[in-house]
């Protein structure tokens, strides 16, 4: 059996302005609307997995479920909110006269999160928790159909990885950040 988890590929948001943190929630909602670039060519390992996986598991995230048409339109594809990306706090009054660009608000954000501020989202141990049930869900996909992918979303995917880890699979210590990269884990 094999859980293959493949991160997205890179949203069609370009906008990259400076912002401030309270616009920054409605700059993550364009890019969870948007979807994602087609590219001219795609990782071998991640073609492989995507072809010969009886069933294809999305986040409900359009680019999760366009990343996935793009590795191969005749795939079965399951989209479940469950495999979402985690979200990001928003609004931390202490920063919100500074103007940044998005990806800087995104990776402060973040390191905030990780240090347990979860204003108005989901916290770290309630990802956790999330995780360990989408892990189990996916293992009860390779139970079924013996070789799934889950086209899904970089921090969650780590997140996924580590309680596959923990149930006993094997595959790399790390899932790969980059857009398209495959990570497989099998029991």
């Amino acid at each position: 059996m094999e859980i293959s988890l493949i991160r997205h590929g890179k949203s069609q948001l370009t906008e990259n302005d400076k912002i401030p943190s309270e616009e920054f929630k409605k700059w993550v909602q364009k890019y969870d609307f948007n979807g994602v670039f087609e590219e001219s060519k795609y990782p071998v390992m991640t073609l492989e997995k995507v072809a010969t996986a009886k069933v294809v598991v999305t986040s409900d995230l359009n680019r999760s479920v366009v990343s996935a048409r793009l590795l191969n339109p005749k795939s079965k594809i399951i989209s479940d909110p469950i495999f979402r990306e985690t979200e990001l706090p928003v609004n931390p009054t202490i920063l919100f006269k500074m103007k940044l660009k998005p990806n800087t608000w995104a990776i402060i954000l973040r390191l905030l999160w990780f240090s347990g501020y979860s204003n108005n989202c989901e916290s770290l141990s309630g990802a956790k928790l999330r995780a360990e049930k989408a892990a189990q869900q996916l293992i009860d996909y390779a139970n079924e159909y013996k070789s799934i992918v889950l086209v899904g979303h970089g921090f969650f995917n780590m997140l996924i990885a580590k309680q596959l880890k923990k149930s006993g699979w094997t595959g790399k210590r790390k899932v790969g950040s980059k857009h398209w990269n495959c990570t497989t884990y099998s029991r």
